[in-house]
């Protein structure tokens, strides 16, 4: 059976290390997982030519959103959040799937479950992409009635206002570099490395004090962000975290196998350790 990630750029992505480490855990020999660069142009005629040889894929930027009209069937969460990062074949029909919020449930569990409230009071979010729609929903399975979401362009955050009207969440736009009252006590990053400096130095001064961060970066980590939070005893879960978790549900959606979490993160600890 084959699988893949698609995305543009994809060189960098360590999803098949994971997967890969997974099929090998699992014993299955005869499964593959590679990467392809695929931008949203290219998407209808990738996905036309998955036959059944095929069991699924992996998507991510610029794809979760463009993947959406391309589907037979869309699950209740990829619903709700508008962006679907796996795609299973199964029955010559396409089903999406959105394994990044569980995902970033488990990394938050995992890094803050000693520091923070069941529901989070106060919640910020950076960035108003499609992970930022699935930062959304995570916060909402925590608990939390709203969030504020510091975009740089409100003109351009349609997609995370509707995920949030969906959703049932009350949420404040307010400029990036900013942050409404009351201080948050959960800091999400869905922005690249350096792109939150500003926040970095408000930890670091001591300005802004979350209880948890979540930066979805793992590459290269730790981020500005992270280093700040960390020493300002903040806990910290990291965008490996996240990955490793999202990449366990999409195994076990194209697998029906339970996957083996401590075979995937000892492969991607040592393909990270490899980069430097």
């Amino acid at each position: 059976m084959k699988a893949a990630v698609l995305g543009s750029p994809i060189a960098h992505s360590l999803s098949p290390v994971l997967h890969r480490a997974a099929y090998q855990a699992l014993g299955l020999s005869d499964w593959t997982y590679q990467a392809i660069e695929c931008d949203e142009a290219g998407l209808p005629a990738l996905l036309a030519g998955c036959g059944p040889d095929w069991a699924g894929l992996s998507l991510t930027m610029p794809l979760k959103r463009a993947v959406l009209p391309l589907l037979d069937h869309l699950e209740p969460l990829a619903a709700q959040v508008g962006a679907a990062n796996t795609v299973v074949f199964t029955g010559g029909l396409r089903h999406g799937h959105n394994t990044d919020v569980p995902g970033m449930i488990a990394a938050l569990a995992g890094a803050a479950a000693p520091v923070l409230p069941p529901a989070p009071a106060a919640v910020l979010i950076l960035g108003g992409g499609a992970t930022a729609c699935s930062a959304l929903a995570a916060v909402h399975g925590l608990g939390a009635e709203e969030a504020a979401v510091a975009v740089r362009d409100p003109a351009r955050a349609g997609d995370l206002l509707a995920a949030a009207d969906r959703l049932g969440m009350k949420i404040t736009l307010t400029p990036f570099g900013g942050y409404p009252d009351p201080v948050p006590d959960l800091l999400i990053s869905t922005v690249p490395s350096g792109a939150a400096d500003t926040y970095a130095q408000r930890i670091a001064g001591r300005a802004l004090a979350p209880q948890c961060l979540l930066d979805v970066v793992y590459h290269p980590w730790p981020t500005p962000l992270a280093t700040a939070a960390e020493q300002a005893g903040v806990a910290v879960a990291g965008g490996f975290a996240l990955l490793l978790h999202q990449a366990a549900g999409q195994v076990e959606l194209m697998t029906g196998a339970p996957a083996p979490l401590e075979a995937m993160r000892a492969a991607g600890q040592a393909a990270l350790a490899s980069r430097g």
